[in-house]
């Protein structure tokens, strides 16, 4: 079995399960890992997440509605929780924001003091009370080169599809970030055929099979324009299909969120096993055991 590096962590397969609800709990963690994940993103740690909001989420036809934002767990449960997954050597990507580039870069200082290797940035999240009206380079370069300011770790920023992504990807990579993870949610709404208005009461991130295609094409085009930085595919991930998918139009690796809502740890066993039979040993069995490759630094 080869073994995989994304973001300077040693992954045994590129499967990564994405940030989310199904992640806001370290149980789940360490089983989605035993059962054969390449890696963990966590659900995003926020210093001060909104208070009091209606957070639910809709099954669609095809894909999810969703109106949650970042964990509610506080900040120093999620420092120990990291901690512990260090001290494991699990490869656990810790999924962080905050309201200001300052405020996300001194989290993430505090996140590396508990060894944790890996990050996110997940600052492009639709469903705060104002809702991210536009996303724009300066911004993402605002985030990215502060934090980067104050860690090492290896980063990558999470970006949604959409006008002006190549732009904002140049931000990131001159922000220092490492890789980028594309897609985040985009806007979607979906309306009651009872009340006539929008389900959840406005417009949240869609995320599912709708967005594969144009997560596909923005990857593609990301290489095609000189852009060597890693990505993180994501968006619309049911089967090994999707992954090799994503591999073939340059993800270095390809993260699963929304399909495993529905029988969370046999979904991806499934998604592991028919990503092994399409592209060789570049997945590995699930439920595989957790390896350092030779020559890891620890």
């Amino acid at each position: 079995m080869s073994d995989t590096t994304v973001l300077g962590l040693p992954i045994a397969n590129p499967v990564i399960v994405g940030s989310g609800l199904l992640t806001d709990q370290e149980r789940n963690i360490r089983r989605l890992i035993e059962k054969g994940a390449g890696a963990v993103v966590t659900k995003t740690i926020h210093p001060n997440p909104p208070q009091g909001l209606d957070e639910r989420i809709l099954r669609l036809p095809v894909g999810m509605l969703n109106s949650t934002t970042y964990s509610k767990r506080p900040v120093n449960h999620w420092l120990q929780v990291l901690r512990s997954f260090a001290e494991d050597r699990l490869p656990v990507i810790a999924s962080l924001h905050a309201d200001s580039p300052a405020e996300l870069a001194a989290l993430a200082a505090d996140v590396e003091k508990t060894g944790c290797r890996a990050l996110e940035l997940g600052i492009s999240c639709l469903n705060e009370e104002e809702g991210l009206e536009e996303d724009n380079p300066d911004r993402v370069y605002a985030y990215t080169s502060e934090t980067r300011g104050r860690t090492r770790l290896p980063l990558s920023v999470k970006l949604a599809i959409g006008e002006g992504l190549q732009d904002r990807v140049r931000a990131a990579i001159a922000g220092g970030a490492d890789a980028v993870t594309v897609s985040d949610t985009i806007a979607g709404a979906a309306v009651s055929p009872e009340s006539g208005g929008l389900e959840l009461d406005g417009v949240f991130g869609y995320s599912g099979p709708g967005i594969k295609p144009l997560v596909l094409a923005a990857i593609w085009q990301l290489r095609r324009r000189g852009i060597e930085l890693p990505v993180l595919g994501c968006g619309g991930v049911g089967g090994g299909r999707d992954v090799a998918d994503y591999l073939s139009v340059g993800a270095d690796a390809v993260q699963v969120y929304t399909a495993l809502h529905t029988d969370m740890y046999r979904t991806l066993e499934r998604i592991l096993t028919e990503t092994r039979e399409l592209t060789g040993d570049r997945a590995g069995a699930p439920g595989a055991e957790y390896r350092e490759p030779e020559g890891a630094v620890t």
